[in-house]
């Protein structure tokens, strides 16, 4: 029986299933994904941006039908969705925008005659191995940047998300590539090892677990190949000072309860200086259980399910941890099926499992120190360090601190400040790599010497 079905969390139904493909299946994709890149990175740069165009035109134009999907494999909002969708479009159209600046030559400044230069060129085919929480944007981020270099892409998308993962193949069928330039693989995780085994493969790209991203990365070491990870993380939201603590707090629940709360680069760890702590966690607190769980599909809906019941459970299993080793449960903490309330925690010592744990849903700790160098040493005593997230009036101060963070992301008064043209990724072990932005087009490509007498 196949592990690819969409599942809807809201009600707990098993809405469609979908077929594994065979091994010689799989290995019909590959020689598919090959004979592209043959043609593909032939095709001169122009042409690649405007089908990659084509792309994002196709995301905007079947908007509705994308997020559709999406809401029923994994529970997303409506809203949320539909701005994902936008999203991967915008992402799309950046690299197809900049794509004669993002492959030009770029000059190197030689002693002695003649000239040096660094040509991209691309390396061949890549797997990605994508997760089910930003189904359409982590691809794009993937796949638009590599497919202008001239790359093909195989894509192994979430076992949960295999509508979703057949619609973005359709996009770029539909927009012109060669055929098997782009090709979705419902496979296991043993073929996995089998294609980054594979001659023709060139490297791989996981957006993950820390458990996904090691074993991937593994196989990946054996084989010579590149790969890049973009892990989890447990970012803090340090602050310092405001002028406008309602703000902040309307910050700080957007950032955490965004997409259902499973975000990787979401704050999670709230980190609060002096005479702020008691005012911020009233209205935080207040703020968070005000928050409205339903229907993904309604409107005023705040929060919709977690992605399934597994991942309820499992977040349950370390909020109920967390309290019984003495944690402070402020508000939330009752699992309803999928379904998973805003919760915050206080109280919460180095000593606990929670303080070195990844929650991956709408719960929320709140830390007090004592000062900016105590709420640096907080936000930095974790084995993550993708993105973090610091309010305070002071520009001297938000620049000295961020300096001081160990992330690969620093936010200073902003959240949900993602773009296309900004470089996405982490240190630790949030990491390994950069998407998004000029850095993305760097990371699989052969930056190739031409050096002229």
């Amino acid at each position: 029986m196949s592990e690819y079905a969409v599942v809807n969390p809201a009600t707990g139904q098993t809405l469609a299933s979908y077929p594994s493909h065979t091994d010689a299946e799989l290995a019909q994709k590959i020689e598919a994904a090959d004979a592209a890149y043959r043609i593909w990175r032939a095709t001169p740069v122009a042409e690649r941006a405007a089908r990659l165009s084509r792309v994002a035109e196709l995301y905007r134009q079947r908007r509705e039908e994308l997020a559709a999907i999406i809401v029923r494999e994994m529970g997303k909002p409506l809203a949320a969705a539909l701005g994902e969708v936008d999203f991967a479009a915008d992402i799309t159209d950046f690299y197809a925008d900049n794509a004669e600046r993002i492959t030009a030559d770029q000059p190197l400044p030689i002693s002695g005659d003649g000239s040096a230069a660094i040509r991209k060129a691309p390396l061949g085919v890549l797997l990605g191995i994508m997760p089910w929480n930003f189904p359409y944007y982590q691809v794009a981020r993937f796949a638009a940047p590599n497919l202008l270099m001239g790359n093909t892409i195989l894509l192994k998308h979430a076992p949960q998300c295999p509508e979703s993962a057949a619609a973005i193949e359709a996009l770029h069928r539909d927009a012109g590539l060669p055929v098997g330039a782009y090709l979705d693989l419902r496979i296991s995780n043993d073929q996995s090892a089998a294609v980054i085994a594979d001659p023709r493969v060139q490297g791989v790209s996981v957006t993950g677990s820390e458990r996904a991203g090691a074993a991937v990365a593994e196989t990946a070491g054996r084989n010579l190949k590149k790969v890049a990870l973009e892990l989890g993380g447990s970012d803090p939201f340090i602050v310092l000072s405001t002028n406008d603590l309602d703000a902040t707090v309307e910050a700080a629940v957007a950032g955490r309860i965004d997409n259902n709360g499973q975000s990787c680069n979401a704050p999670k760890r709230f980190i609060v200086t002096g005479e702020l702590y008691d005012p911020f966690l009233e209205k935080f607190t207040a703020a968070m259980a005000a928050q409205k769980l339903g229907d993904p599909f309604s409107e005023d809906t705040d929060l919709g399910p977690l992605s399934s019941l597994a991942a309820a459970e499992r977040l349950a299993t370390q909020v109920d941890a967390a309290v019984a080793q003495g944690a402070t449960l402020v508000v939330g903490g009752v699992r309803d099926g999928a379904f998973y309330p805003a919760t915050v925690l206080t109280d919460v010592t180095a000593d606990m499992d929670v303080y070195r744990e990844e929650l991956f849903g709408p719960a929320a700790v709140v830390y007090r120190a004592a000062d900016e160098a105590d709420a640096v040493r907080i936000a930095n005593d974790t084995s993550f360090g993708l993105g973090s997230y610091v309010f305070t009036t002071d520009p001297e101060q938000a620049d000295r601190v961020a300096d001081a963070i160990d992330a690969g992301m620093v936010y200073v008064n902003c959240v949900l400040a993602d773009s296309p043209e900004l470089p996405f990724g982490g240190v630790k072990r949030s990491g390994t790599s950069r998407e998004m932005g000029l850095l993305a087009a760097d990371e699989f490509v052969n930056k190739k010497l031409v050096r002229i007498g």
